[in-house]
């Protein structure tokens, strides 16, 4: 009975221990109460012994439980939302809600209402640049705008979380200021500035609109100039009529100007003439009279002037040909300076002059308009775009000339023409060159100007179009569209780089160029090399027997000792220069590609050919002492002569030519066609005239020789031997006349109807004077012949031992070995 008192204390300790509860959590009172019973019956059914004991226990645990359910059932149904039940007569509202009473309410009339903690007065600290943001029944912090969380989030409870940083607007978005304005950030935020020049725009404050500083007063820019606005400046022009004064620049915020002067055009210095003297007087007046209102008065008299000069320039023809090509180079430039300056002065619109001689002008000033331009004038037409040689809309008028000076064509008839590397690699493929003729002009000369000084480089080019008399060009003429070149030395010549002819008719030219100066259309003789196969054939045969011949000749002199002495050494050093001189020859002598490669080779080919001819020369004059000294046993006086004199003369003499020629000349070593001594200036005779000088004396030592011999055959005396050596002298001496070089004299023959055998008597005779030196000096030398011998049969002997060294191994091979019976 003890035990299950104590059991049921328990069970009711716990049931009361559920009932308190109840009163925390008020939606549970019914669960509690179906518990409570199910409790009960469990206990009940572990005592089934003590059964008489229950019903007054039941009595009383079923009469608290009747109570708690009331009460229960009392506080669920008129606490309102977002509360929950104290007792039977109160409700309590829920964390982040009030009512008019407070936490706690009696009456059913109230409600409990959502407390904004983010009101103030604040309970609740975000932090610095952080907000409070309330929600049903609690709140959050966020980031100011322009700021962020270091990690990212979007939203924190209090301060300790804070971390709120400032974010860079106007990295994060780029295009936040539009137009010129400049995005500064600000802490946490971006304005929008202006550079100067520039302001805000009142409609839209990302946007800066351009202040027209022309517009303001006073006055920005000098009273000399224009001003002139530009987005977030502006430039000062200078005036028309008016020019820059010293130490300022146009179109700056400084520019200052002064009324427009005669520009300076001086008489080249040097030349005597009364002409030019009496021009430059009246230059001198139109400058010290000018006034920019004058302008067009001024250029009239200036052409008038231009052409008296060249309508009869007969002192100026006088004068040597370099003088009046810096006569021409000084008109051409200074009337191109001086109407470039002043036309600048004159209104808007065309001007056109002649004057009576044929000198024309034809000019047009604009400030706006076509930038398509066409200047004609009764000779030529030029059409050229404003926009490749003339700034923008702002830079003032834009001036455009054509000026025709067909008196010039007298003072440049004969000057000389260079073309320009593509054109001259054009002319090599073709196997072409230039003539030394003059080339002539076919038009006059005509200079295009434009305000803009600097045309050298135009990305679009310019268009011409001569007129000339009727000319059909010949297979050996062409037609080049050239222009005047200056030179450092104040003369020039006509050049062809940076132009090209487009089309040429009988009596029209169309050229382009890339560059605005003085132009003309030139026709030049052209001769096209036409080489005769059968003369090639016998070229690179007799060179190449040659070749072989010299090698053989050089070997057995370096290693025929019995043949050792002075002569010997001439003949070798003979041999090497000529056979270094044909393998170039006939290697390289095409090789003109590159320009200083090909100058390389005629250089060497130039000093090889003057070593060989000087070897000649010794060789010549080595046999005529030989020949004079005949009565003299010891031939001593003349070896020693001879090794003093050789060597530096062999090498330095030609040495020396070349070093002088190459100092005066270098860019005439090399041709079109050849890499070899260019024709102009009489270069070619750095080799020919000493080649001539030499073959003169070999001929004079050559026939002084032959008379030597003579009074010594008419004196012969019993001795053979004597007379051999003399017989044999004499026919060395006549073989001479090719060795020596003299029948390189067949060249000058070669004119008239007998030029073309001379042309074959040439090229076999010189090709093949490498064999002669082979035939002459070794195949019919009596002790160069038997050292040929004392070889052949050494290589003979060292052939011949291996085989009997093999023939005896056998025999000794087969002797060892027994005989067999059968």
């Amino acid at each position: 009975m003890m035990s299950f008192l104590s059991e049921v204390r328990l069970k009711t300790g716990s049931l009361f221990s559920v009932h308190t509860h109840t009163h925390t959590h008020t939606h549970t009172h019914q669960d509690w109460a179906a518990s409570s019973v199910v409790g009960l019956a469990d206990i009940f059914t572990m005592r089934n012994e003590h059964l008489s004991l229950l019903p007054g226990l039941l009595t009383q645990l079923l009469l608290p439980l009747g109570a708690a359910a009331q009460k229960t059932s009392d506080c669920a149904r008129w606490c309102p939302l977002n509360s929950r039940c104290v007792n039977a007569t109160a409700c309590r509202c829920s964390p982040g809600f009030t009512s008019l009473s407070g936490d706690i309410f009696t009456n059913r009339l109230e409600n409990c209402d959502d407390i904004d903690e983010c009101r103030p007065p604040v309970a609740v600290s975000c932090g610095k640049f952080a907000d409070c943001q309330n929600t049903e029944g609690s709140f959050y912090c966020e980031c100011s705008p322009g700021y962020q969380l270091a990690s990212g989030a979007k939203a924190f409870r209090n301060e300790s979380e804070n971390t709120c940083q400032g974010v860079d607007k106007c990295q994060l978005k780029p295009r936040l200021c539009k137009g010129r304005s400049i995005c500064i950030n600000t802490q946490g935020n971006y304005t929008c500035r202006c550079p100067p020049g520039l302001e805000l725009n009142l409609s839209d404050p990302n946007v800066c609109s351009d202040v027209d500083e022309c517009s303001s007063w006073p006055p920005v820019c000098h009273n000399s100039t224009v001003c002139i606005n530009t987005v977030g400046s502006y430039r000062c022009r200078c005036l028309r009529g008016w020019e820059l004064k010293p130490g300022f620049q146009n179109k700056q915020t400084n520019t200052t100007c002064q009324e427009m002067s005669f520009p300076a055009w001086t008489e080249p210095p040097g030349i005597k003439s009364q002409g030019l003297s009496h021009f430059f007087k009246t230059v001198q007046v139109l400058r010290r009279d000018f006034k920019p209102a004058l302008a067009q008065d001024t250029i009239e008299e200036l052409i008038r002037g231009v052409d008296e000069l060249l309508q009869t320039p007969q002192d100026l023809e006088a004068l040597p040909r370099s003088e009046q090509h810096r006569v021409a180079t000084n008109l051409l430039a200074g009337l191109e300076d001086v109407l470039r300056n002043i036309s600048q002065a004159l209104p808007n619109g065309t001007l056109t002059f002649s004057a009576f001689a044929g000198t024309d002008l034809s000019l047009k000033v604009q400030e706006q308009g076509d930038r398509n331009v066409t200047l004609s004038l009764n000779q030529a037409k030029m059409l050229l775009s404003l926009d490749e040689v003339h700034g923008s809309s702002d830079s003032g008028p834009s001036v455009v000339g054509l000026v025709s000076t067909p008196g010039l064509g007298k003072l440049l008839a004969k000057a000389p023409l260079v073309l320009d590397p593509k054109q001259q690699a054009l002319l090599r493929e073709r196997k072409e060159w230039l003539g030394e003729v003059s080339p002539v002009l076919l038009s006059d000369v005509v200079s295009a100007f434009v305000s803009n000084k600097d045309t050298q480089n135009l990305s679009s080019p310019v268009n011409f179009i001569f007129a000339h008399h009727s000319v059909t060009p010949g297979p050996t003429q062409k037609a080049f569209c050239v222009f005047w070149e200056h030179s450092q030395d104040g003369g020039g010549h006509w050049s062809t780089t940076g132009c090209e002819m487009l089309d040429t008719r009988d009596t029209s030219t169309t050229c382009q160029c890339s560059h605005l100066s003085s132009f003309a259309v030139l026709m030049a003789h052209s001769h096209v090399q036409k080489e005769d196969p059968v003369l090639v054939v016998i070229t690179y045969v007799g060179l190449g027997l040659s070749l072989l011949c010299l090698l053989l000749a050089a070997l057995t002199f370096l290693l025929c000792k019995a043949i050792q002495n002075t002569s010997t050494s001439l003949h070798l050093q003979l041999s090497i220069c000529l056979f270094l001189a044909h393998l170039l020859f006939l290697t390289a002598i095409n090789q003109t590609k590159i320009k200083l490669l090909c100058a390389i080779i005629a250089g060497a080919l130039h000093y090889l050919y003057l070593a060989s001819f000087t070897w000649m020369l010794l060789e010549g004059l080595h046999l005529f002492l030989t020949a004079r000294n005949l009565m003299v046993v010891n031939y001593s006086s003349v070896s020693r002569f001879m090794k003093r004199l050789m060597f530096p003369v062999g090498y330095g003499v030609p040495a020396l030519i070349v070093a002088v020629s190459a100092a005066s000349r270098p860019s005439l070593y090399g041709t079109l066609t050849s890499c070899w001594l260019h024709p102009a200036k009489m270069f070619i005779w750095s080799f020919l005239g000493p080649v001539c000088v030499i073959i003169s004396v070999n001929l004079v030592l050559f026939f002084m020789t032959l008379w030597i011999l003579q009074s010594k055959l008419s004196s012969l005396n019993s001795d053979v031997s004597t007379l051999q050596n003399t017989r044999m002298l004499t026919f060395k001496t006549t073989a001479q006349l090719l060795i020596l070089g003299c029948t390189w004299c067949l060249g000058v023959l070669q004119v008239g109807p007998a030029a073309r055998v001379m042309a074959y008597l040439f090229t076999i005779i010189n090709s093949l004077q490498g064999a002669f030196i082979f035939l002459v000096y070794c195949l019919l030398s009596q002790q160069v012949r038997e050292q040929y011998g004392k070889w052949f049969r050494r290589v003979r002997k060292a052939k011949a031992e291996p085989e009997n060294y093999t023939l005896s191994s056998r025999a000794v091979s087969d002797a060892s070995t027994p005989n067999t019976v059968n």
